[in-house]
């Protein structure tokens, strides 16, 4: 009969006992979820824009990545598995799948949701299409992006865990070596540092969409030239209304 008492000085001299191979599944677990995320985002941001211009190529990119996203995450990576085999690769490809939904989605609203009136503004100011995506679009849509995002990282942390199970690495081989061996200790081991990993991925992320957010730069900038005058003020206003663009050529 295994002892299911576990406490936190067991926990502790465990991990510190097995600190090497701990941080070895450690970093394999950020590797996996970064490589899929970041082609997640790679390919997200793309497909989102391709949403804003074409209504019709909107429902059917949303309706794919909605699809890829309600499929369950083993049957999904079993089904990666009959096609590229076992291993790290097939647990990647999987994230980066499950991962588009919510990339494409908050991108696709982040960038519809700009004020008309800007854009006008800078299409007053001689903007291509181009500088106005990039210029105006992009930027103003980039908290809605960032919260697409931090969703796809949390789902990513959660779903790798299951990467041993096609042959993968990470976290997660430290929780099926518990559940097999029926030793809590080790499903703790796994468990836990995927939990925090989680927790600490959404607060950096969410601290950099604070960052990011054009609303929050502009109330630092008042803030920052409050005791400049009515000139300071005035030019501040300016920099609200339309964004800085380069001077219009020819």
């Amino acid at each position: 009969m295994p002892d299911n008492n576990v406490t936190l000085t067991g926990f502790l001299d465990y991990y510190w006992r097995n600190r090497e191979l701990m941080a070895e599944y450690f970093v394999q677990h950020v590797q996996m979820v970064t490589l899929g995320v970041l082609l997640a985002l790679a390919v997200g941001v793309p497909l989102g824009i391709l949403c804003m211009k074409s209504r019709w190529l909107a429902r059917l990119i949303l309706a794919v990545t909605g699809m890829l996203q309600v499929l369950p995450s083993l049957a999904m990576l079993v089904l990666l598995m009959l096609w590229m085999g076992l291993g790290n690769s097939t647990v990647t490809a999987g994230l980066f799948l499950y991962s588009l939904n919510p990339i494409v989605r908050n991108s696709y609203v982040g960038l519809q949701q700009v004020s008309g009136s800007l854009i006008d503004a800078a299409r007053g100011l001689g903007m291509s299409r181009w500088q106005q995506l990039w210029r105006v679009r992009v930027p103003l849509a980039l908290p809605y992006m960032m919260t697409g995002l931090r969703v796809a990282a949390v789902i990513a942390i959660g779903v790798a865990t299951i990467a041993p199970l096609v042959g993968g690495d990470g976290l997660g081989r430290e929780v099926y070596a518990g559940i097999n061996g029926q030793n809590p200790l080790r499903i703790y081991a796994g468990a836990v540092p995927a939990a925090l990993l989680a927790i600490a991925a959404d607060i950096v992320l969410g601290v950099l969409q604070r960052r990011l957010d054009p609303t929050n730069r502009s109330s630092r900038k008042r803030g920052s030239h409050s005791g400049s005058g009515q000139g300071g003020s005035g030019k501040a206003a300016a920099d609200q209304a339309v964004p800085p663009v380069p001077k219009a050529q020819g």
